[in-house]
């Protein structure tokens, strides 16, 4: 079973152990009704998930759990997450302890899920952009944690010191000016893409925003550049589905921060939005084994 946890969707389903997703759910994130009713919800996902199943024929029974969530994430506890105001969550408190639970970073266990599936160099970035920023890093290969398995929190690098206020406490975060929350609600819209095809239409304070955060994430961008120096940049999330209107301009202003050095490829993720929840599926996988499991054919994992 796989649950990853989005600011606005839960995103739920069952997936074989080659990748394959054998059956999927979403469910609405109640970020606005507070931390606590996130868990229950996620608890209740999972609970709801659990029971065997019968899809196209196939009983599918559940064997573990993978559950990929924002901020900073150790495998006991969820230590931290501004989009939610988690502080210090145990991982027991999103299951019921009926089946191995491997909880997990969502944007790391994506990054994982597209160097195995997916589009990812041996050397690269993958940054979804929506609710807000992260990335997971790729190193010679093998996923980047870092000492405390915290690195890629590259939508809280400040890009702007002392601009817009962030959930996270800082000011002028990567995240403030281009994750697809702020684009919406710097411009008035309850959704990015709305921005977008406003922007796109000639709407000048509409295309001023989506200017900005095209900016504000090629200054983030060739930080990690000169600092990492990836192949590629992956971009995936809800605001690669802007598709041209995202990478043209973004492949430009990230040329333009780069004068001496040419800029890395940047692409759309290769597994678009599936990649949070085949990553969580790796989890789920990963819990299995710890515990001990063989293979199982066509079962959730």
């Amino acid at each position: 079973m796989a649950i990853d946890v989005g600011g606005t969707t839960l995103k739920g389903g069952l997936i074989a152990q080659d990748g394959t997703i054998l059956y999927r759910e979403r469910r609405p994130t109640p970020r606005s009704e507070g931390p606590e009713r996130v868990i229950a919800a996620i608890s209740a996902f999972v609970a709801d998930l659990t029971p065997p199943r019968t899809v196209s024929g196939a009983l599918l029974r559940p064997q573990a759990v993978g559950l990929a969530v924002p901020g900073l994430v150790a495998p006991e506890r969820a230590v931290f997450s501004a989009a939610f105001g988690w502080r210090d969550v145990p991982a027991a408190a999103f299951t019921d302890g009926t089946l191995p639970l491997a909880l997990g970073h969502d944007v790391r266990s994506a990054g994982e899920a597209e160097l195995a599936y997916g589009s990812a160099a041996a050397d690269a970035l993958y940054v979804p952009i929506g609710t807000g920023i992260a990335g997971a890093v790729v190193l010679s290969g093998s996923l980047y944690g870092g000492a405390a398995g915290w690195a890629g929190q590259i939508g809280h690098v400040p890009v702007h010191p002392g601009g817009l206020p962030c959930p996270c406490g800082q000011r002028g975060c990567l995240a403030a000016y281009a994750s697809a929350a702020s684009v919406a609600a710097r411009a008035g819209e309850t959704s990015a893409e709305d921005v977008v095809r406003r922007a796109a239409a000639g709407d000048e304070p509409a295309a001023r925003v989506w200017a900005e955060a095209v900016e504000a994430l090629a200054l983030g961008l060739a930080t990690y550049t000169l600092v990492l120096d990836p192949a590629v940049i992956v971009v995936g999330g809800g605001l690669s589905l802007a598709g041209d209107a995202l990478l043209t301009p973004l492949r430009t202003r990230l040329a333009a921060r780069l004068a001496f050095r040419p800029a890395p490829e940047v692409r759309v993720s290769a597994l678009g939005v599936d990649a949070g929840l085949l990553g969580a599926g790796l989890l789920g996988l990963r819990a299995l084994r710890e515990q001990g499991g063989g293979d199982v054919d066509h079962l959730g994992a």
